[in-house]
């Protein structure tokens, strides 16, 4: 199967993913180009979704998207040299406390022995990284007319996603909740998983 070379034709593979479980309504959970592809889902099938949560991710145009290909590059560059996991590079700060959140992130990845995704290919991640940027170059979608409720985190310092574009979608989605995760980049919700998920499996639950 061919990756979708749009956020949008993503968000309609999802709509038919789900309809094709037979759910009229359910919760979604995005993270990064995840929190693109529900933010087009929502906007198309406003109904659809009852709660979201969204970590790492910004609103359809946001500034500096765009940017996302050239960060994860230089990311991945930089891992090669340090001998390290890309995820390192792209998900957490290169500080005391981010560099041993990375490794802890890493060793829970390698716990899970079965039933593991597929490894992503070099054309998949590029085909991903030009639908991003087209996405971050599009016109912003109305996202008011979602009126489920919604949760979004981010760190302080997401390079990949500006942690202010968490702010703009807290603003654009009428009744949400903000929470921000300090001294923590793209990947804050696995650095303060311990807060996070608790916090997230409270929220819908309610």
């Amino acid at each position: 199967m061919r990756s979708p070379g749009t956020i949008e034709a993503a968000a309609d593979d999802a709509h038919a993913f789900i309809k094709a479980l037979g759910f009229d309504t359910v919760d979604a959970f995005g993270l990064s180009m995840g929190g693109f592809i529900v933010q087009d889902l929502i906007v198309k099938h406003p109904t659809l979704v009852r709660k979201l949560v969204l970590a790492g991710t910004g609103p359809r145009g946001g500034r500096n998207i765009d940017k996302v290909a050239r960060v994860t590059y230089l990311d991945i560059l930089r891992s090669v040299i340090a001998r390290a996991d890309p995820k390192e590079f792209l998900f957490f700060e290169r500080n005391k406390a981010g560099k041993q959140a990375a490794k802890e992130f890493i060793a829970r990845l390698k716990e899970r022995r079965d039933g593991r995704d597929t490894a992503v290919t070099l054309s998949t991640m590029r085909t991903q990284l030009k639908a991003i940027k087209r996405y971050a170059r599009s016109a912003p979608w109305d996202l008011s007319v979602f009126t489920g409720r919604a949760l979004i985190a981010n760190g302080d310092r997401d390079r990949m996603v500006p942690s202010i574009l968490s702010v703009d979608l807290h603003q654009r989605i009428a009744g949400s909740q903000l929470v921000t995760y300090p001294d923590a980049g793209h990947g804050s919700i696995f650095q303060y998983w311990e807060k996070f998920a608790p916090a997230a499996a409270g929220f819908l639950a309610e």
